[in-house]
């Protein structure tokens, strides 16, 4: 799996990266490796994260279960955004005024 097909699952086998269509705020494209956190991480934007084992041992139901993803959403959450990748939306959108080539002259 290179940097295009990232976000691909086994139930979802569309080829797509993690990162939105409109990209991360403030950040940009995420291409190396990546964690996904459930949640978030309080602090400013682009902050290092320290990840270490438990000192507790995890006794709870939910902690233990072994994690099930389905399907993880590209879509912009800024704006109306809907597709979850460019040829998507072409698909939806049709040919736009944008994607016509200008006649040389």
């Amino acid at each position: 799996m290179g940097p295009k097909t990232n976000a691909m699952t086994a139930a979802d086998l569309t080829e797509k990266a993690i990162t939105p269509m409109g990209g991360f705020k403030h950040y940009g494209e995420v291409n190396h490796d990546y964690v996904m956190l459930k949640g978030c991480v309080m602090g400013p934007r682009k902050r290092v994260i320290t990840i270490r084992k438990s000192l507790l041992t995890q006794t709870k139901r939910a902690a233990l279960e072994k994690i099930n993803l389905k399907f993880i959403d590209t879509s912009s959450k800024f704006g109306h955004g809907r597709f979850q990748t460019g040829a998507e939306k072409a698909a939806f959108m049709g040919p736009l005024k944008k994607d016509k080539i200008k006649p040389k002259a």
